[in-house]
């Protein structure tokens, strides 16, 4: 490129034409609006953008705003969180090409979706793969889906096109003008669940939407529902309308925990028995500091009454940090979020009374080791996300490497390991060396634990941490490698029940690491029907002085 012609490109950047006063301005705009032109005038010129169909970064630059800035001022303007306010709703095709449910705990999509009337253009809305799956392998056709929190309508467009009935609600009205937009198609009668290899035409049943409040489903029979499907806003991340009452997304972690607790005790009361409820939720961030949001939303359905039938993770795809945030992550020592859960719980048939406890059976033998984990000699880089997808075949020695590179800085580290049916007990260790690490390991998880010994675990993951803290230098880590197990058909939670268990004061929650073997039999089944359980997780504590 010559001289001449690169510097006119610069000068063409600098320069630029305020579309209001039309003046030329070097340098960019936001300095400009906000000593020449009223509040009011820099919105109504950011709409005029966004109505021209003006991506939001190039918005910010121009104007000097945040993308949480835009995101408000389309609330406000339109009462919905929008991300175009020109959407095309072209149908191409009814059904996703190539479409296989999935069979295993992690669930990844390349691309979120795009058949149908589906868009990302709702703010936060979820993959229509995910209500596919859910509604494929939890209900039949002609029964009742409920979504409480409908947005712009993904799980009612999704039953419409897979036969089920929906019952949908929102508690913002201009949401739900959006959902019935996005509900109104025709479905010929030949192209109707023929993905279901079958020759019958289903039955199309149009999605009954309405303006409600997921805390309040008097309007729904007792045990009338055959399957809840729904994505709640997290907790005051996405603000879903103008401060509209009510509006859970307006609401902090906790007050947001007390008002889904009503959610829960009314899904379980309009739910049939031995019926499905599916609820994405995520975790959040605060100084650099996980809060486990999704563990503690967990919590609330199980003490509504239901039980963890299944426990999803949902890959959030090509979300591998570069540049800023992967220099930012080894710098700060911190993980990109990339990774949500979604709950399948179920209304168990025969309920238990909550003063009978269950009887177990006396304890295994279960012990700490202490052992000096194999780790691979060289990576091409650390793990920057919160999930980690690790090659099968030297899976525990890179994840290994990852640990001890990132939390011991290569200073020292104290490494143990609960076995099942081990003569080799841990007995109190004399080393008082200064340490930044104390990683503990697993591998008895793998092999079907019994409920006492899952409840001895929990126990003495404790009591362990107590007796090999001391060495722990201050502002050191604890890394707990876990997973989550089966028992009598359910699932137990493990990486939940360890991070709700106090297991000192002295640490403070810093990851939830999923990880994941890459393997290639995603397509075999479990027996009963079940997912196969493909990932493990890590939990990251920093030991603290408050």
């Amino acid at each position: 490129m010559g001289h001449n012609k690169l510097l006119l490109l610069r000068n063409e950047a600098n320069l630029q034409t305020c579309p209001l006063c039309k003046q030329n301005i070097e340098g960019g705009l936001s300095k400009h609006y906000k000593g020449r032109h009223s509040e009011e005038e820099l919105q109504e010129a950011i709409m005029d953008e966004k109505g021209r169909g003006t991506p939001d970064v190039y918005i910010g630059r121009k104007f000097g705003v945040t993308f949480r800035y835009i995101e408000r001022l389309i609330t406000k303007k339109k009462g919905i969180s929008v991300s175009t306010l020109k959407a095309t709703k072209k149908v191409k095709t009814l059904y996703p090409k190539s479409f296989a449910e999935e069979q295993t705990t992690v669930w990844s999509f390349k691309s979120r979706g795009g058949w149908a009337t589906h868009s990302g253009e709702y703010r936060g809305n979820w993959s229509p793969y995910i209500p596919r799956n859910v509604i494929l392998k939890y209900s039949k056709p002609g029964e009742l889906v409920l979504d409480y929190f409908c947005g712009a309508g993904t799980t009612a467009v999704e039953a419409k096109l897979l036969g089920r009935r929906c019952i949908a609600f929102d508690i913002n009205d201009k949401a739900v003008e959006l959902a019935r937009k996005n509900t109104d198609f025709k479905i010929e009668p030949q192209e109707h669940l023929k993905f279901l290899d079958t020759k019958i035409p289903g039955k199309v049943y149009e999605p009954e939407l309405s303006v409600g409040d997921a805390r309040d489903l008097s309007s729904i029979k007792d045990n009338s529902i055959d399957l809840i499907c729904a994505h709640p806003p997290y907790a005051n991340i996405i603000h879903y309308t103008d401060s509209k009452e009510g509006d859970l997304s307006f609401f902090d972690t906790d007050d947001f925990l007390k008002e889904m607790a009503k959610v829960a005790k009314e899904s379980f009361r309009v739910l049939k028995s031995g019926k499905q409820c599916a609820i994405l939720i995520g975790d959040m961030r605060r100084k650099k500091h996980v809060i486990p949001l999704g563990f503690k939303f967990i919590n609330v359905y199980l003490n509504a009454g239901f039980k963890l039938k299944e426990l999803v993770i949902k890959r959030q795809h090509n979300c591998k940090t570069t540049g800023f945030w992967h220099a930012s992550s080894i710098r700060h020592n911190f993980l990109l979020l990339a990774h949500e859960y979604l709950p399948i719980f179920e209304k168990p048939k025969r309920t238990v009374s909550a003063g009978v406890e269950e009887e177990l059976s006396g304890y295994g033998l279960i012990a700490p080791t202490s052992e000096r984990p194999r780790v691979k000699r060289k990576l091409d880089d650390l793990e920057t996300t919160t999930v980690w997808v690790l090659p099968e075949k030297d899976f525990e020695e890179r994840l290994n490497k990852n640990v001890i590179d990132r939390y011991s800085h290569r200073k020292g580290y104290i490494s143990l390991a609960f076995h099942s049916n081990s003569g080799e007990v841990l007995t109190e260790r004399k080393e008082q060396k200064s340490k930044e690490l104390l990683f503990i390991k697993s591998p008895f998880l793998a092999n079907s634990p019994s409920h006492s010994d899952v409840e001895k675990y929990v126990k003495e993951i404790g009591e362990v941490i107590t007796q090999n803290l001391s060495p722990i230098q201050d502002g050191g880590f604890i890394v707990i490698q876990t997973q989550d197990v089966r028992i009598d058909g359910y699932v137990e939670p493990l990486a939940k029940r360890l991070v709700d268990s106090t297991i000192s004061n002295n640490l403070w929650l810093k990851e939830i690491v999923v990880v994941i073997p890459e393997r290639r039999d995603s397509g075999i089944q479990t027996p009963n029907g079940y997912l196969k359980t493909s990932h493990q997780y890590l939990l990251v504590y920093e030991k603290t002085t408050f």
